[in-house]
């Protein structure tokens, strides 16, 4: 199954109407999406906790790194450039952080507060080589930035 990013919008829109605290936020989201994509291998966030270094945050899935530093990895890439990372073949990637040996692709957003900040990171892995499409990186940033741009 495929997500239907519009209806998972709404969904995640009326879920979390009124809510503040990041980590609920990021909570229900992961839960939402993962559930919605059967490409979507693990899902989950990492909070930046100090300048340049996140920390996990909620996920779904088997277990993910505790700490990755800006300066390495996907996730590290779009905290660092502020942009999305969507990356087909993991092992093409200079400096890939291995959470997982059954990842083959990947797709990384950073996550904006209203004040534009970056507050962490929202990473999708999956199984399957060259999983996510442009369609994916747009309908996850909207969501992103319908939830968290209100805070």
């Amino acid at each position: 199954m495929r997500i239907d990013y519009a209806t998972t919008a709404k969904t995640i829109a009326a879920l979390t109407e009124g809510e503040t605290d990041d980590v609920a936020l990021m909570a229900t989201i992961v839960c939402e999406l993962h559930h919605a994509d059967d490409r979507f291998d693990w899902t989950g966030f990492y909070r930046v906790t100090e300048p340049e270094l996140l920390k996990i945050g909620p996920y779904q899935g088997g277990h993910g790194c505790l700490v990755i530093p800006f300066s390495r990895g996907v996730c590290g890439a779009a905290a660092w450039t502020g942009h999305v990372q969507l990356v087909a073949d993991v092992e093409a990637f200079p400096g890939h952080i291995a959470c997982a040996a059954s990842t083959r692709s990947e797709i990384v957003l950073p996550v904006r507060n209203g004040a534009g900040e970056i507050i962490a990171v929202l990473d999708i892995d999956s199984d399957q080589p060259d999983a996510f499409t442009e369609e994916d990186s747009t309908g996850l940033d909207g969501i992103l930035r319908d939830v968290f741009g209100r805070i």
